[in-house]
């Protein structure tokens, strides 16, 4: 049976769920973080503390994760970008499989969007 996972209050930019388990399977929606950010690192920062937050909720950690993707306005930003997302992964068992691409024209002027998909533990 398919569970969502979300926070109180947890704003959304379209028609969808923040995240879904099924049995020990989970996918997040891609998350953003322009509340008064508009440098990628600061962006990104918030991007994954959603997805810390996220993860929390469904009684999940970041060693559950399996498999990111990360979606860039500008692949220019990439080497900032994976400045805040090495730190992120480096206490982690083992970092997850990633694909990391320039996507353009994100949702609501975002400069990165990450999605996660992994198995609970």
């Amino acid at each position: 049976m398919k569970e969502s996972i979300s926070l109180d209050g947890m704003k959304t930019f379209g028609p969808y769920t923040p995240g879904i388990q099924h049995g020990q399977q989970f996918w997040l929606s891609g998350q953003i973080a322009i509340d008064g950010r508009d440098d990628i690192k600061s962006q990104t920062e918030g991007a994954l503390a959603k997805i810390d937050a996220l993860l929390e909720a469904g009684g999940l950690s970041k060693n559950d994760i399996c498999f990111a993707q990360v979606l860039l306005d500008s692949i220019e930003d990439y080497a900032s970008m994976n400045e805040v997302y090495g730190a992120w992964v480096a206490e982690m068992d083992m970092p997850p499989a990633r694909a990391a691409f320039e996507a353009g024209a994100l949702p609501k002027g975002a400069l990165v969007e990450i999605v996660v998909q992994g198995i609970k533990s």
